[in-house]
């Protein structure tokens, strides 16, 4: 090679080497960065999408972009705004702009004080989507490197339409579309210059420049974006003078999705969240959760609860029996006076609506609802020294049928003691219900406070013919990349079998006679079929009425949260679930219950545990605790799996004998204490037969309490 031709070729191989090194230096720093296509799945920490049972939006929470633009929709005046505003040679450079620092640095001390940032609009969006806020070297070190990567791998459309859907403007809104609404009740098309002017002023300090804080300094940031307009070109002397002179012209709103309609449901969805997510998954924010929540049943069941409480707190729950997915849910009249949900976290007796329990298990071990038990008022001792108190009864036999129809109390008890109180107990556990449940006849009555949310899932599962499903807010939960990360199908809690189908197809025969002809009538429905029950506490302090359709069971409870008496029955209740199930069933179909099944099996005796002996007054006794012993279920009451639903070709449910007579008494009595006594409870004993104690200094220490179902008192004979 001529020498002449050597240096200018070692030139060109010097130059492309260094070229190589930095494209490589280059390549190597950016595999260290995160990916700029992250950006359009930004969302800041701590923020929740909820959509409802139809892929609307419900609320937005935290501090989210509650409505984007998609790309190609931004419109021109406010880009020229913005850029004007924050960024002027913003089509020039390549993400860092020396010129503009140079001349924001000379600008400001002509001015006295801090009027021009230097931080190109590619800096503010690498720091708001990969960065925090602090002002430290090493922070502003990265955001120039992050803003480098950022306008290699998008254009720079892409780059100013994410910046202005994700920007802070003030007021909890975040991005150009939120401060139209938020500022001017406007879509961002429909803003004016000196409309979009303003809002391009916000980004350095949205709570100092706000017009909605102080409207002078508003002002006169809207000129400076103005006259930094007019010097780019974006507008001539009459547009800037007109811009100038306009008002503000606010018309402030409420950002979008900002109101919460479903405080109540939102509320429990945010407490179960830990449950099925983890504490990473969480605090990335920007879930998106589909829920099963119908916000116009929403909607009616807060009316149903202000409109039918009075002055007393309400509450409702309305969940799918299938699914457990909780299609409404309110606990309280007025979210904003008390966020406490009496749905999911107020204990409260249940009253008669208990004896669901009572009844399911009679029906399992092999009672029938032909059968009749004895309705004579029952009497016993608690407590120490023993006091006397009674279940006033109707007197007479009555069918298990007419029993729940007309809730008589003392038919319920004398039920529960011939099938056993542990197994009434071991059913109502199947059956979903947590918490103590005391082994004594006060315990069928609703003496253990319980939740809505454990009740209307119990109904529910006897309405899913005998299958228990979890109650659940949510369907589906997404990520911030739009990953599923839970689905209710695949990683929701499974149903357990609680009771057998025929068992629990028998149950809902019985609790549609209580809505046609017993204590809930009032919850009748004019075009379809309906059971339930109703439940009413001592002195009225819990108002109740469970009931189901074949597609819902929905609950209602009124009462004070102070426990006064109310002065009314369950039959307030029974009503605003008719008014309420009358109109979120308008246009669903209507379905029939199972037929009355034929229980084939014999009634198998409760045999209690033997009793160790008793040891000496004085000394400790161990406290057994009683296990339903397993017995092998009997004939049609064996636990099988139910064949798949079919309900066209179920028959109407069949009615009572024509020469059956409604009990006398439709409305239960009870004289029960409202606390109930501990679980040993001495039975009382004929006044003939007991004797007078003999006069003692001193009362003797009571026995040890032995967990003994109490016999009944002098009971007829049963069948």
């Amino acid at each position: 090679m001529p020498r002449r031709f050597i240096a200018p070729a070692l030139a060109v191989a010097i130059g492309g080497g260094v070229a190589l090194g930095q494209t490589a230096l280059v390549a190597g720093i950016d595999s260290l960065l995160p990916d700029a296509d992250r950006i359009s799945a930004f969302n800041r920490p701590g923020t929740l999408t909820i959509l409802d049972t139809n892929g609307k939006v419900v609320v937005k929470e935290g501090p989210a972009t509650r409505e984007k633009l998609t790309t190609g929709n931004m419109p021109l005046l406010i880009q020229r705004a913005f850029v004007a505003a924050e960024d002027r040679r913003f089509y020039q450079h390549d993400g860092v702009d020396l010129i503009g620092i140079s001349r924001a640095v000379l600008r400001n001390l002509q001015r006295g004080s801090v009027e021009e940032g230097a931080s190109t609009i590619t800096q503010q969006l690498a720091r708001t989507v990969f960065l925090s806020q602090d002002r430290t070297l090493i922070r502003k070190l990265k955001e120039v490197v992050l803003a480098g990567k950022i306008e290699r791998q998008l254009s720079k459309e892409q780059i100013l339409e994410q910046y202005l859907n994700y920007v802070y403007l003030g007021s909890s809104a975040y991005g150009v579309a939120d401060a139209a609404w938020v500022y001017f009740s406007k879509t961002p098309a429909q803003l004016t210059l000196p409309e979009a002017a303003l809002i391009a002023g916000l980004p350095p300090a949205p709570s100092v420049y706000s017009p909605l804080v102080n409207p002078d300094l508003a002002l006169s940031r809207r000129r400076t974006v103005l006259r930094r307009m007019r010097e780019a070109g974006y507008i001539d002397d009459i547009q800037l003078d007109r811009a100038d002179a306009a008002p503000l012209g606010l018309k402030p709103a409420e950002p979008k999705y900002f109101a919460n309609p479903a405080p109540w449901f939102t509320s429990w969805l945010e407490q179960e969240l830990p449950g099925v997510l983890t504490k990473e998954q969480l605090e990335v924010g920007g879930l998106t959760i589909r829920t099963g929540l119908n916000q116009d049943w929403q909607k009616q069941a807060q009316a149903t609860v202000n409109n039918h409480a009075g002055s007393m707190q309400g509450a409702l729950v309305a969940m799918e029996p299938g699914t457990g997915l909780v299609r409404a849910m309110v606990g309280g009249k007025d979210w904003e006076q008390t966020q406490f949900n009496r749905a999911t976290q107020a204990l409260r007796s249940p009253g008669s609506t208990f004896k669901l329990f009572t009844y399911s298990a009679a029906l399992k071990y092999g009672m029938r609802p032909e059968d009749t038990v004895s309705a004579r008022e029952r009497c016993y001792r608690e407590g120490w020294p023993p006091k006397r108190f009674c279940i006033p009864g109707t007197g007479g036999s009555l069918t298990l049928l007419q029993a729940i129809t007309g809730s008589v109390n003392p038919a319920a008890v004398a039920i529960a003691e011939k099938v056993g109180f542990p197994r009434v107990i071991g059913v109502a556990r199947d059956l979903g219900i947590t918490g103590e449940i005391g082994s004594y006849p006060a315990m069928v009555l609703g003496a253990n406070e319980k939740t809505m949310l454990e009740m209307v899932a119990a109904y529910a599962a006897v309405n899913n013919r005998g299958v228990w499903v979890k109650p659940v807010p949510f369907e589906e939960i997404y990520g911030p990349d739009g990953e599923l990360l839970w689905s209710r199908r695949v990683d929701g809690p499974k149903a357990k079998r609680a009771l057998s189908s025929d068992v629990a197809d028998a149950v809902m025969w019985m609790l549609q006679s209580v809505v046609r002809n017993g204590t809930g009538v009032g919850a009748g429905l004019a075009d379809r079929p309906a059971a339930g029950k109703t439940g009413t506490a001592e002195g009225g302090r819990d108002l109740w009425f469970i009931g189901s359709i074949p597609q819902l069971t929905t609950a209602i409870w009124f009462g004070y949260d102070e426990n006064f008496k109310t002065g009314s029955s369950s039959a307030q209740a029974a009503g605003a679930w008719s008014s309420f199930m009358s109109q979120v069933t308008k246009g669903m179909p209507v379905q029939k219950f199972p037929p009355k099944p034929t229980l084939t099996g014999s009634f198998i005796p409760y045999m209690a545990p033997k009793q160790k002996p008793k040891r000496p007054q004085g000394q400790a006794v161990r406290q057994e605790n009683w296990e339903s012993p397993a017995l092998p279920e009997a004939g049609g009451n064996r636990l099988e799996p139910p064949p798949e639903r079919d309900d066209s070709r179920l028959e109407p449910p069949q009615r009572e004998p024509s020469n059956w007579v409604p009990p006398a008494e439709p409305t239960p009595r009870r004289s029960a204490p409202a606390e109930p006594a501990p679980a040993a409870r001495p039975p009382e004993q004929p006044a003939a037969a007991t004797p007078a104690p003999a006069p003692v200094a001193a009362p003797p220490s009571p026995p040890p309490p032995i967990n003994v179902p109490p016999p009944v008192v002098a009971p007829p004979p049963l069948p």
